[in-house]
């Protein structure tokens, strides 16, 4: 099991950030990106895609292959990638800078196309998650899997701790916990 997925309500020896002081491409984004809230909506979506693509495989391989996804999906640039035809999936699932798993890819495009809709009723991918906020953990699941492909429990529970809008993501000893509450994450007026 991945280390970020089994963590709830992290304990200091076996958490996320215990994990990932010892491994240097997981301490930049426990350190920088994990927990914190985010706004962007190219953030947000690249966070949706790399956690779609790492169900079954590790968190370790997104961010080995992070810089490999924001190419090949055109910066997280949500219109481009809604309008990605059958050549760029088969450009995709040619391209051993991502995971090449066809219901993964066409997850990616047809989320894009849902994200217009989004952004055209709420203004953006933030304000539609605002929007719902506070949810409990299954309510979120289920809203997800009603607005998106390929989002399940893990998913979903990965996608929102990383944002902030579920807590579990450091320990109260870890000083970047200090550093996120600074910031007063969505978790903190949630359910």
């Amino acid at each position: 099991m991945d280390v970020v997925a089994a963590v709830k309500d992290p304990a200091p020896e076996k958490s996320y950030c215990a994990f990932a002081g010892t491994d240097p491409l997981h301490k930049a984004y426990h350190d920088t990106e994990y927990g914190f809230p985010a706004r962007d909506d190219a953030v947000l979506f690249e966070r949706l895609i790399l956690e779609i693509n790492q169900a079954g495989l590790s968190w370790g391989l997104m961010l080995k292959k992070r810089e490999g996804f924001r190419r090949a999906y055109a910066g997280y640039d949500i219109d481009k990638v809604a309008a990605f035809d059958d050549a760029d999936r088969a450009r995709l699932l040619a391209d051993a800078g991502i995971v090449r798993n066809r219901l993964k890819v066409d997850a990616a495009i047809e989320n894009a196309k849902r994200l217009q809709a989004i952004r055209a009723s709420h203004g953006s991918f933030a304000a539609w998650i605002d929007a719902h906020h506070p949810l409990a953990k299954a309510e979120w699941v289920k809203l997800f899997k009603q607005t998106f492909r390929f989002t399940g429990g893990e998913i979903v529970n990965e996608f929102l701790m990383s944002l902030g809008y579920l807590r579990g993501t450091h320990h109260a000893g870890c000083p970047v916990y200090a550093e996120i509450l600074k910031l007063d994450p969505p978790w903190r007026r949630g359910a």
